[in-house]
């Protein structure tokens, strides 16, 4: 792991250690990287469905969408997409001494291309911008990107904004 201080660094592993919310400060643009690919499988599907009650038949009807659906595969809800972005920034970033680091909300965001059960989808990450709050907080805004392997089109991309203590 490459440990971020006041210097200037250059990326090396995965997640990148800022040793206090006061660096940031100073990383407005800091490449983040990207994660490792992560395979969305038909039982994630099948439980982000039962999580959230969505059981549209173009998520969890597989025999259907062999026949009535582009490539025969199921879709991910672009929901579950976008909510893998969370355990994504944690592989990308480690903030020490900090209390929390929690979802304040998300900008922005858009649902480009269809991620299809077996895809294969990862996460880049750049600090847009970093925003202190009155009760000694920072509000972290994170441009993000969640690309599909082998297409040209991302999933998903949003401004994801974090609080952090």
């Amino acid at each position: 792991m490459e440990t971020i201080n006041n210097s200037t660094s250059s990326q090396t592993q995965l997640p990148i250690v800022f040793q206090s919310k006061q660096v940031l400060k100073e990383k407005i643009g800091f490449v983040l990287g990207t994660t490792e690919w992560l395979t969305v499988t038909q039982e994630m599907i099948n439980d982000f469905a039962k999580a959230t009650f969505d059981n549209q038949w173009i998520h969890i009807d597989v025999e259907k969408a062999k026949t009535n659906l582009p490539n025969g595969k199921t879709i991910a809800h672009g929901y579950l997409t976008m909510s893998l972005a969370s355990q994504f920034l944690y592989q990308l970033i480690n903030i020490e001494n900090l209390i929390s680091f929690v979802n304040y909300g998300i900008n922005k965001a858009r649902f480009i291309n269809p991620v299809m059960s077996g895809s294969d989808i990862r996460m880049h990450a750049t600090i847009a911008n970093v925003e202190e709050q009155a009760n000694g907080g920072i509000k972290l805004f994170f441009n993000c990107t969640i690309e599909i392997k082998d297409q040209e089109k991302p999933a998903f991309v949003a401004e994801i904004i974090s609080l952090i203590f």
